[in-house]
Parts: structure tokens; sequence; C-alpha cells
């Protein structure tokens, strides 16, 4: 038995692994993957069975994975990076839930004939999305930027603002089975509301002000906040279930919330965690649900998929961007993609054992149509959005813009001549000094791991097309070179050299050039040499080419100019390389970088 549970172990971790390279391999969330691969390996092969593996322990399992779910979705609650859109916004998190929620209670009462307190309970929980399914569709679609930036915060928001309402309804579900009394349950109820958002409130100002103040090493600060975590979730436990996972809600979103902390290691921690302890527990899940209940709810799920889609969804948004801006087709696609996820999921499995514990219903029907929902309306949504996009007319029609890797001189100088072209550019950095000089310069910047999970979820693509990694650390330039080949496309990645050797042909040399795709500029030009023009205050300049001062005139003219690009006529950028250089012709324009004596 021991060895078995150390094999059945080992097998969960390895399919964890290839879920999430297999949802990276062809852009669809992992989540999808995993819930089908626990289907198969568990009801489908009977190679797997959670509850004779885990046993008692199998609920505290899944109670602990919940709180870090809705802990870590909590953290990204930051309403003032809300800045485009907020009535939109805010209509969708307040009347959509709203709409969303009774509608999808009242659904599912009637197709499944549930208790009606149960089905609000399934209600809430089927209306919750999350960024973790809606990031790699619009990934795919690239719809236009005000349609991409309501979806992603509005997934971002409603994660633990859905978390939140389905442990208020199984308070109040479970205080009325409890007791008999309406003041009795009333009582009750805010009395466990109160604690979980207060201990929540007091727990997460305390974590934040000991990272402010460093009462922690930096070597300790993730470990100490997991510990927090936990520690508010089993004292909100102590009282009652549902106020452990409203406190460690509560408390992300203090934390997330208080101005000089830090968390961005603290999410970057939780990458790894979730992709060991989270993925897994999706697969634990799905491998739990009964296949012999699966025709008893199979047709009304997807009656319950196609009135969510085309009928809840789109009655939702339109009230909701009633005197917007928002034109009809962008309204069409806001209501086209909206599919449900990672919270759906764990807190319909945790709720249903709770329900079950208590006598109120069988785990296999609550978990099975949620289940059917998520899978269902990712399938559907990413199989067809990008089609819907098209048909709109709402997607960007060419990914033009460029994801730079660092935000140092060099990669400021460039991505502000790309800008003053009208191109698109994102600066990436981990340096806080480089995020705020390129903020300073008005470029925008995304402060964190170019390849983290965190950037994943939270990194705006749409309308970018090409990488340039202008970081002076090789190792970056080729992971991040790695990570976006077949997103952007070989052709698109580009990397300074970082030292002169780099281009010579060393057979040493020939596979790090592979991976880090296209070098930058010519031969033996590197990000040091650039670096140190323009600490020199070498000075930028945009050359327009003509019949009468053509390029070689202009080669002449400025002999010691290091060319970083050219703009053909069709407003087409073209970047010299080691291998190929640029052979730019009548108006042209060529953006260089000149020493002060000759500028």
């Amino acid at each position: 038995m021991h060895e078995t549970a150390i094999f059945i172990l080992t097998g969960i971790v390895l399919l964890t692994f290839l879920c999430q390279w297999l949802a990276w391999w062809v852009k669809l969330p992992s989540i999808l993957f995993l819930l089908l691969t626990g289907i198969v390996v568990g009801p489908g092969l009977h190679l797997f069975n959670p509850k004779h593996l885990f046993g008692d322990m199998l609920t505290p399992i899944i109670e602990i994975a919940v709180a870090i779910i809705l802990f870590e979705g909590s953290l990204t609650l930051q309403f003032k990076e809300i800045k485009q859109n907020v009535r939109v916004i805010r209509r969708l998190l307040t009347l959509g839930v709203a709409i969303t929620a009774i509608s999808s209670s009242l659904l599912c009462h009637w197709l499944f004939h549930f208790g009606f307190k149960i089905s609000v309970l399934l209600g809430v929980i089927i209306s919750v999305s999350g960024p973790t399914v809606i990031v790699p569709i619009l990934r795919t679609v690239r719809p236009n930027e005000q349609i991409s930036n309501i979806l992603r915060w509005e997934g971002i928001i409603v994660d633990p603002i859905g978390a939140l309402l389905a442990v208020l309804v199984y308070n109040l579900i479970l205080a009325l089975h409890l007791q008999s009394s309406l003041g009795k349950v009333t009582l009750q109820f805010l009395f466990h509301t109160s604690i979980g958002a207060l201990l929540g409130i007091v727990v997460g100002y305390l974590t934040g002000l000991a990272l402010r103040r460093h009462w922690f090493p930096d070597f300790l600060q993730n470990i100490a906040t997991l510990a927090l975590v936990l520690l508010a979730y089993g004292v909100g436990n102590h009282f009652d279930s549902g106020s452990g996972l409203l406190a460690v809600t509560i408390m992300g979103i203090t934390l997330s919330n208080m101005e000089d902390v830090h968390i961005e290691d603290i999410l970057d921690f939780k990458e790894s965690l979730s992709l060991i302890l989270i993925s897994s527990l999706f697969i634990i899940l799905a491998a739990q649900i009964q296949l012999s209940h699966l025709f008893q709810v199979l047709w009304s799920s997807i009656l319950l998929i196609l009135l969510l889609q085309f009928i809840v969804r789109p009655v939702s948004v339109f009230l909701c961007t009633l005197g917007s801006q928002l034109r009809w087709q962008e309204k069409c696609m806001l209501s086209w993609i909206y599919p449900r996820g990672i919270v759906a999921a764990a807190v319909s499995a945790l709720f249903a054992i709770r329900l079950q514990q208590n006598s109120l219903i069988d785990s296999d029907d609550i978990v099975l149509v949620t289940f059917l929902v998520i899978i269902g309306t990712v399938i559907f949504q990413s199989l067809t959005s990008a089609w819907v996009a098209r048909l709109l007319k709402v997607n960007e029609p060419e990914s033009r813009g460029y994801l730079i890797v660092g935000a140092n001189a060099l990669a400021r100088t460039i991505g502000a001549q790309l800008m003053k072209l009208n191109y698109r550019v994102l600066l990436t950095t981990t340096t806080w000094e480089n995020a705020q000089a390129a903020r300073m310069e008005g470029l925008p910047v995304f402060y964190g791991n170019l390849v983290s999970e965190y950037a994943d979820r939270h990194l705006d693509l749409v309308g970018v097309g090409k990488l340039l990694a202008l970081s002076g650390q090789s190792n970056l330039n080729t992971l991040a070179a790695l990570r976006y080949k077949r997103e952007f496309g070989a052709a698109n990645i580009y990397s300074v050299q970082t030292s002169t050797g780099e281009s010579t042909p060393e057979e040493k040399q020939v596979s790090a050039k592979r991976y880090r795709g296209k070098l930058l500029f010519e031969q033996g030009l590197s990000f040091g040499q650039l670096m140190a023009s323009i600490s020199i205050e070498s000075k930028i300049t945009q050359t327009m080419l003509s019949p009468e001062f053509t390029f070689e005139m202009f080669k002449q003219q400025k002999p010691n100019a290091n060319i970083l690009f050219a703009l053909d006529p069709k407003n087409r950028i073209h970047f010299p390389t080691v291998n190929q250089d640029i052979k730019p012709d009548k108006d042209w324009i060529i953006v260089s970088l000149n020493p002060a004596d000759v500028a």
C-alpha cells in the first residue's frame, strides 16, 4: 500500500506537468486538461480513487488548497489599477454578478430540480469566471484593447467576489439547516461573517505591516505569509468553515491594497505551489466524479450552458453597458467570452463535501454539474471566440507591438522611438529603479518576472507580436525567447548581443544563438557598447531617405552612427541583425544612435 501510494502521487505530479505543458502548447486553459485527465484516471480507468488514497485527509487537503486559491486570487484585487471603463467594470461586478447568480440559480432549480437553497449555492458558484481561463482565450482571440481590459479585470476581480458570495450563501444554508429560530439564524450568520471579515482585515494588515517594516528576512517572507494565511484560515475555521475562507479572501484584499507593501515575490512563490498543489487538486477533484450520474444531468447541463451563453450573459452585459461608449459589436464580444474556471471547481467540491456531511445533498450532483459547465464553456468559447471576433471586426488586425525584455537605458531609448512611430511597446523588468525610470518617461512597463505564471495572467499582450530581448542578462534573454517563441514565432524574436564574442562563429555559441532568436545590430555591437554610448549623451536621430539623400550618403555623413532600426514606406519596422543587414531605400526612416559630436 505504501509503495502504491507513492506511485500514485508521483503519477499525479507527472500528469500535472503534462497537462500544463499541453495547455501551454495549444494555448488553452490548463484547467480543461486537468479536469479531463482526472476523469480519465478516476472514474474512466479506475486507476485512482482519492477517497481510498487520502482517507480522512481528503477534506483538509481540499480546504487548504481552496484557501490558498482564494488568497492568491484576492491578492490581484487592486482597484487603483482600473483606469479605463470603470463604470462598466463596476456594473459587471455588481449588477452583472447579481443577474448571473440569480438567473443561474433559477435555471438550476428548473433544470435539475434541486432544492432552492442548493440551487442558489450552485448558481453563485457557476457565476464565477477567472483570469486563468480568460487570459489564454484573450491571447488567442486578440480583441481590441477596450474589450481586453474589461474582460481581464472582470475576470481578476470576480474570482474573490464570487467566492465570497459562495461562502456567504453556504454559511446561510448551514445556519438555516442547524437552527430553527430565524433570529438565531441571522445572528449566527452575522457573527460568522463578522468573525471572518475582522480576522481577514487584522491578519492582512499585520502581515502587510510586517512586510513593510521588514520584520521577516527576505528569504522567510513567502513562508511567513503562507503560514499566516493558514493561521487565518485555521482560526476562522474553528468558528465555521465558511468564516475561514472568508478570512483568507479579505486578508488578500487587505494586503493587496496596502501602500508600500510589495507582494510580487509572494505571487511568484505561489506559482510553484499552485503548479504542484493546486493543479494536482483538480485532477483529484475530477477523479471523484461518479460517471453513473453523468447521463442523469448531461442534457440538462448542456441546456444550462446554452442558456448561460446565449441569454444570461448577453442580458447581463447589455444591461451593464447601457450608456457606455462601447459599440454593439464590442458588447457582443463581451457577451461571448465568460468561461468558468478554477474557483468554481474548487469551491463546488469543498461545499459539496460539507453539505453532504450535513445530509443536505449528494456531493456528486453539485460537483458534476459544475465541472460540466466549466468544460463546456471553456471548450465552446476557446473554439469559437476567434471566429466571432473576426466576424464582428473587433480583433486586432495585426500584432505590431513589441514586448521588450528590460527597462534599462537601451530598452527605454528604443521603446520611446517605437512609440513615436505609433507602435505599441511594453517594457518588462524585475528592477524597481528601472521600472520607475520607464514610468517617469511615459513608457508602459510591467514590473515582474516575464516568464512567471503571474505574467501569464496579468501581462496584456493585445496587439503585441514581437519580442526584443534587450536585457544585459544573457540567460534572461534566452529564457524569454524560449517562452515566447511559439507565441510570436521564431522570426519575431530578437536578442541583443550581451558580449562582443557572441557573434563569433565558435561552436560553443551556436545553440545559444538558436535559442535566443536573431542577434540584434551589426556584428560585434554589444549591449555594453550601446549602453556606454547612451551614457555619454549620444543623440537619437530620425533620418528620412530620398533620391537626393541615399543610404550610402547617410553612412558617409554619419560613419560612426549605430543604426537601431528603420521604418519602410509601408510602416514596417526592420532591425539590423548579425546575419542580415537592412537595405533602406527612398522614403525610409532610419533611427540611429549617434555620437554627440556628429549628431
